[in-house]
């Protein structure tokens, strides 16, 4: 396969933390995301602005963003579902913010309490307010393949919402398989109508290994085109707005099916497979990634 190299975004310390029971202390995610840095991951989701009394693991996202080394060359995101998150989000030095459209509207009211339209008015709005601050922005459309409460998603509307929210010309635009129910196929085909109506804007993908498809759904956009891919160590993840949602796609195993096609992502294997392991202590369990199970191949 030809070598055309991967940006891996880690978001182990956001999505990967939002929905455990027990809320970790602010130490221990810069740990985290400092042993992220040290893998050599570039661009790392460190916080979520949204409401703590909905989601209390993040309620000290402005701690964590205030302790974070800002003259490494990482980029760091912050999450804001609304405008209100976005000017939390904005007082602290993150480097950029992560918008989200809901592609159903069950979800949209479950998660942001507005239906799948307006959520693309605040995305847009969203940019265009991180731009005026100096910021970059990318918009995450979410459940863009089915949604816990309205099933399957109507592809032509997540074509519609793409070319919506491409008009505030985003960093980036990515497709999410919130509750992982994607299949290579359906990944493929979306992507490359997204691709069709958002001209140079570059795509993104976001996986959830729930009914494990998801790094096979990764190689699929990868054939689509797409050359940002979010992951979490360990496997780690979930949504507490979508019921039975499990991790994101584990970061271990992509960089693994990455790294023996020859295609690059900057990463080093063996800190990365010992940060899967102190994750696990941290969390009290094994994780759901297989490399660090199974070790690397060849040894």
């Amino acid at each position: 396969m030809t070598n055309c190299g991967v940006e891996i975004v880690e978001v182990s310390p956001r999505d990967g933390l939002q929905n455990e029971s027990e809320i970790l202390p602010t130490s221990t995610k810069l740990a985290l995301i400092n042993r992220a840095i040290d893998c050599g991951f570039k661009r790392i989701e460190v916080a979520s602005f949204v409401n703590p009394r909905r989601v209390p693991q993040m309620a000290d996202a402005e701690a964590v963003v205030e302790a974070l080394s800002m003259d490494n060359g990482v980029t760091y995101i912050g999450l804001a579902l609304n405008e209100r998150g976005a000017e939390r989000a904005l007082q602290t030095n993150v480097h950029e913010i992560g918008a989200v459209v809901c592609a159903s509207d069950g979800f949209a009211m479950a998660n942001q309490g507005q239906t799948s339209a307006q959520s693309a008015d605040v995305a847009n709005n969203i940019v265009q307010m991180s731009k005026a601050a100096g910021k970059s922005a990318q918009i995450t459309i979410s459940t863009a393949f089915g949604c816990p409460f309205d099933g399957p998603t109507n592809q032509e509307w997540v074509v519609e919402l793409a070319a919506i929210i491409a008009g505030s010309n985003p960093r980036e635009i990515a497709l999410a398989d919130t509750i992982g129910v994607a299949t290579p196929f359906e990944v493929t085909s979306l992507f490359e109508k997204v691709k069709a109506v958002i001209g140079n804007i570059p795509l993104r993908a976001h996986f959830h290994n729930t009914r494990n498809t998801g790094l096979a759904n990764a190689y699929a956009a990868y054939q689509a085109g797409v050359r940002i891919i979010d992951a979490s160590l360990g496997g780690l993840g979930g949504c507490p707005f979508a019921p039975n949602a499990t991790g994101n796609i584990p970061t271990e195993d992509l960089v693994y099916m990455l790294s023996r096609a020859g295609i690059e992502t900057g990463i080093d294997m063996d800190k990365m497979i010992a940060t899967g392991w102190w994750l696990s202590d941290i969390m009290g369990r094994q994780l759901p990634a297989m490399l660090p199970r199974a070790g690397k191949f060849p040894a």
